[in-house]
């Protein structure tokens, strides 16, 4: 679903109040936040899809990387995953289900939490992923809202995964950029989350379907602060630019940047392609993060990530790329 249909759809749910509920569905966060205790506040969340990569072992290690993002996103730790499991049973060998259930379980011990079991059902098309839950301090949890007039925006992974996986769909990918790309979406967000601990985070989500600018987007909508993007520092993978150049976009492409036209003002020097990539839905992308530009530079020197913005006071609610 695109980001219109599901902000018409979840307007007309009658939520209920909880002092506990620290993280709703209000926010359009990465994940819900219940406190359990004065130290301990859990981390719910789940994400499935049908697969992105045509090695079932790899489509297992990206669903699972995508569904554990959302608790490192909310400044928490994975404790435990349950699979979610749509299989077409009469049209596929029963072995591939193994490899894609082992692809996402190496992700899952490689965050060091534990599959505690799961729910299939027979479906015409394959579809796997996670539901995940996770921990964090109640005091210590980040949110998509509360981005700071002067705070850097830092990335954390480079953009573009959807542009290539419409390439590989129309056989146009080289053999480097479908590498890269995989590498990038079997990456976990950890090392970045663990970057964060001890810095004065004020925003932070992952870059997901919606693309950089519709998370960004949230981060900044009914607040005083307006975000700037200096598109020439926005980091990209392999080729994205000739194929934006061939026009191999994805559909979630255009519908998030009609969803979100009127909270853009682009610079006329942009390039097509750059604009094209800060709309391009992402799978198991990076975290984007709003912090003080002095402890962004703390963060840059232990992580590979990128400073492509910043957070000002000029036109709050829009984002102005440049």
């Amino acid at each position: 679903m695109g980001p219109g249909d599901l902000a018409r759809v979840l307007c007309d749910l009658k939520l209920v109040k909880n002092e506990n509920l620290l993280v709703g569905l209000e926010s359009g966060d990465d994940a819900g936040v219940v406190r359990l205790t004065d130290e301990i506040a859990l981390i719910q969340t789940v994400d499935f899809f049908t697969p992105i990569a045509d090695d079932p072992y790899l489509f297992g290690q990206i669903a699972a990387a995508n569904a554990l993002s959302d608790v490192y996103a909310m400044g928490g730790r994975p404790l435990c995953a349950m699979n979610i499991v749509c299989f077409p049973k009469k049209d596929m060998e029963i072995s591939i289900l193994t490899d894609v259930l082992k692809g996402g379980l190496s992700k899952i011990h490689e965050a060091d939490a534990v599959l505690v079991g799961g729910h299939s059902i027979e479906d015409r098309e394959l579809k796997y992923g996670l539901s995940v839950t996770g921990v964090v301090h109640p005091q210590e949890v980040l949110t998509n809202r509360g981005a700071q007039a002067l705070d850097a925006l830092v990335l954390t992974k480079p953009l573009g995964t959807g542009i290539i996986a419409t390439a590989v769909k129309g056989d146009m990918a080289t053999d480097e950029s479908q590498e890269v790309s995989i590498a990038s979406m079997t990456a976990l967000n950890r090392k970045a989350a663990e970057a964060l601990e001890g810095l004065s985070v004020h925003a932070c989500t992952d870059v997901t379907g919606f693309g950089l600018i519709g998370h960004l987007a949230e981060m900044i909508q009914d607040s005083d602060v307006g975000a700037v993007i200096r598109s020439a520092d926005v980091p990209i993978l392999p080729s994205v630019e000739e194929y934006c150049n061939l026009g191999l976009l994805p559909g979630g492409l255009h519908r998030n940047r009609d969803f979100r036209a009127g909270m853009v003002e682009l610079g006329a020097s942009v390039p097509r392609h750059l604009q094209d990539a800060l709309h391009d839905p992402q799978t198991s992308g990076g975290l984007l993060v709003a912090l003080p530009s002095e402890e962004a530079q703390k963060l840059l020197s232990g992580l590979d990530a990128t400073i492509i913005g910043g957070v000002v006071l000029d036109h709050p609610g829009k984002i102005l790329v440049r």
